[in-house]
């Protein structure tokens, strides 16, 4: 599949991989930061922004669609960073391709299998009727009845978009992701990756806990781990100069 990317600066490429739910537009003020050191190339992953819907969806596809980019771009030497979701899709590409990888990020998401915790984020996004709503504050308001979290509730209201006049309609393919929520929150294959990692987790969040880093550490052994203090799983929207200070003392050493 050919995804939707933007993209900004000079240099050797970095490739920023959005989460679940996200698109390329929540990290383009991160992207602008890195821009003055490299070229920043933002993707949406199928089903998820402006790249296209697909009923196939796993994290195999995702990766393929990646290297067909990167093939397209004629990229090597790439600094890889993902996060959640985007940060699976990363690790597996290390697996499959690091020859073309110089540096990997990955942030605030392990290689194992987690259990399902999404089920008041798809109940709040079902609750809307497209069909009926005719203005943004209609859907946070329902949104508010299922989420606590303001900030999880922007997220996702950035995928609110007008279709049409009078008509919002979803940037992400709910259904889809809905249903192939067990293969998201699967364990990625266990094979070794050489290449420099850097895994990056909030303090407050639950995805990497020290009880996993054994494991990561067996499977990147030439990886460091850094947690920054009173965020959560969304590390880089919670603490973002410390997180763009992390990553360019990273990838610049």
């Amino acid at each position: 599949m050919k995804l939707h990317f933007r993209e900004m600066g000079e240099g050797k490429p970095m490739i920023i991989l959005h989460g679940l739910f996200g698109f390329s537009d929540n990290w383009q003020t991160h992207a602008k930061k890195f821009a003055d050191y490299f070229r920043v190339i933002l993707v949406d992953l199928r089903n998820h922004g402006h790249s296209d819907w697909n009923d196939a969806f796993s994290y195999e596809l995702m990766a393929k669609d990646l290297h067909e980019l990167i093939t397209d771009l004629g990229l090597d030497d790439i600094y890889l960073l993902g996060h959640s979701m985007g940060g699976k899709v990363a690790m597996l590409y290390a697996q499959l391709h690091p020859e073309k990888l110089h540096k990997l990020i990955v942030v605030d998401i392990g290689n194992k299998q987690y259990p399902m915790h999404h089920q008041h984020i798809l109940a709040g996004m079902h609750a809307i009727d497209l069909e009926k709503i005719k203005v943004r504050s209609e859907a946070e308001d329902i949104l508010k009845l299922h989420i606590d979290s303001d900030g999880v509730r922007q997220f996702l209201l950035k995928n609110l978009y007008w279709k049409e006049k009078g008509q919002l309609a979803w940037r992400m393919n709910l259904n889809v992701l809905e249903r192939e929520m067990t293969n998201i929150l699967a364990a990625l294959p266990e094979a070794e990756v050489m290449i420099p990692t850097l895994f990056i987790r909030g303090e407050l969040s639950n995805y990497i806990l020290d009880e996993d880093i054994p494991d990561l550490e067996d499977l990147f052994p030439d990886s460091d781990l850094i947690t920054i203090r009173n965020a959560g799983h969304w590390v880089h929207a919670e603490a973002p100069e410390e997180f763009v200070e992390i990553v360019l003392g990273f990838c610049l050493r």
